[in-house]
């Protein structure tokens, strides 16, 4: 076994602190590379995993093996994205300096602190609204291994209050030198960002650029096929959950690299994929 989910249900009497006790003393923990945390009290709603951090934290020891960590996997069943109380990340990034991977899905409460990570290859925040709290945070970060970095932008709403200049300031060679995907998703201004990744000097670098999940209509596809000659480096397109109209699909599936352009949306109103 390389991976493992814990978590805890409604009704179970599983408070926080008993899931961190059982993440601490599993005799499975030695034999994992990958922690998936899910609803972590059964009052969910009004909990962090902070508690959860610390725990790992005074115990650092046991989990400086871990290369793979996941903070949220909760379905919308169990908690709405935008109801995920998250924590702050700083003091749990720096106990395990071996990690390559970190996924959070939740941006109540979020706070990544400082960071100063040599290892860390793959950042993914899933949120039905980014706070651009966050984002400046992530422009302070020192990450010079990233090679992934895939953003849920939401809307206002749902607290994302950062704006398409922000992911501007992210898409930065001399920021990510070994940045190869690059993931601006789940936005209603996904045009704006698609114009933001075509004018970025790390564009060149890219293998795959992720522009799923949000409100991309016409004009963002037609914005792709006119920056089609920057794109020459580019492997992947990830356009999936989309406003495009099937001549606009067709056009951008004969470019000369893959282009994923699934999950067409009709609806007359257009929303992110993920907001709630």
């Amino acid at each position: 076994m390389s991976e493992k989910k814990y978590y805890t249900e409604y009704d179970s009497g599983i408070k926080a602190a008993a899931l961190a006790e059982q993440i601490i003393n599993d005799p499975d923990l030695p034999n994992l590379k990958s922690i998936i945390i899910g609803m972590w009290d059964e009052e969910i709603y009004d909990v962090n995993p902070d508690g959860i951090f610390a725990a790992i934290v005074a115990n650092k020891d046991k989990f400086q093996h871990i290369e793979s960590l996941f903070v949220g996997d909760m379905e919308q069943e169990e908690n709405e994205v935008s109801w995920i109380h998250q924590g702050n990340y700083e003091e749990l990034l720096k106990a395990l300096p071996n990690l390559k991977t970190l996924k959070i899905k939740g941006s109540e409460g979020l706070s990544l602190g400082k960071v100063d990570h040599k290892c860390l290859e793959e950042l993914v925040i899933i949120t039905g609204g980014l706070p651009a709290s966050v984002v400046n945070q992530i422009k302070a970060a020192q990450l010079p291994n990233l090679k992934k970095l895939v953003l849920y932008a939401g809307v206002e709403d749902y607290g994302g209050d950062c704006n398409p200049s922000d992911f501007a300031a992210l898409a930065k060679k001399d920021m990510f030198p070994k940045l190869k995907y690059l993931g601006f998703v789940n936005s209603d201004k996904q045009d704006e960002l698609v114009q933001i990744i075509l004018d970025s000097d790390i564009l060149p670098q890219l293998e795959t650029v992720g522009i799923s999940f949000g409100c991309l209509t016409d004009k963002g596809g037609q914005l792709i096929l006119d920056g089609a000659p920057k794109l020459s480096e580019l492997k992947k397109l990830r356009a999936n959950f989309h406003y495009m109209s099937k001549d606009m699909v067709a056009k951008l599936k004969a470019l000369p690299f893959e282009v994923e352009v699934d999950d067409p949306q009709n609806d007359e109103y257009m929303y992110p994929m993920i907001t709630e």
